[in-house]
């Protein structure tokens, strides 16, 4: 990505040269690294948080607000984007839609198949999230690599 990325940036500037598909697949290449890495960013636990109280809770507690955000907030908006989001990724499979640029890619609707993707990808994760921080809060000691938080 790097690389195509330094590739456009050259040639429309050294060379006065540009073409759609190229730009457009860098495009596709951000989206499918940002829509299927945010679950393994949710797995590592880096996601963005105001951590301010948080780091200073105990584990237990950690894993209840954890397990609250993913049961309450995470799983609830994945699986309304997802439904949301189906007839949209559908119709563009069903017409195998294109780019709307002369010259651009013709793999729009695998573009789209990101959203469900992300979607699915997020609540595997949550619940596999929410099964750790459950144990915690049962009181089952986990390996350090586990713990939540």
């Amino acid at each position: 990505m790097v690389v195509l990325v330094f590739t456009i940036v050259l040639l429309r500037y050294g060379f006065n040269l540009g073409w759609i598909a190229m730009q457009e697949s860098a495009m596709y290449l951000h989206a499918a690294v940002f829509m299927l890495g945010c679950a393994h960013t949710l797995k590592a636990d880096e996601h963005v948080r105001v951590d301010i109280f948080y780091r200073n809770w105990s584990a237990k507690t950690r894993a209840m607000i954890d397990l609250a955000g993913a049961l309450f907030l995470l799983l609830p908006v994945n699986i309304f984007i997802f439904f949301m989001s189906w007839d949209y990724v559908a119709t563009s499979w069903r017409l195998l839609e294109d780019s709307p640029e002369a010259g651009g890619l013709p793999l729009v609707f695998l573009l789209k198949s990101l959203i469900p993707l992300f979607c699915l990808t997020m609540s595997l994760q949550a619940l596999a999230q929410s099964w750790i921080n459950w144990r915690v809060l049962g009181g089952s000691s986990l390996p350090s690599s586990q713990e939540p938080g």
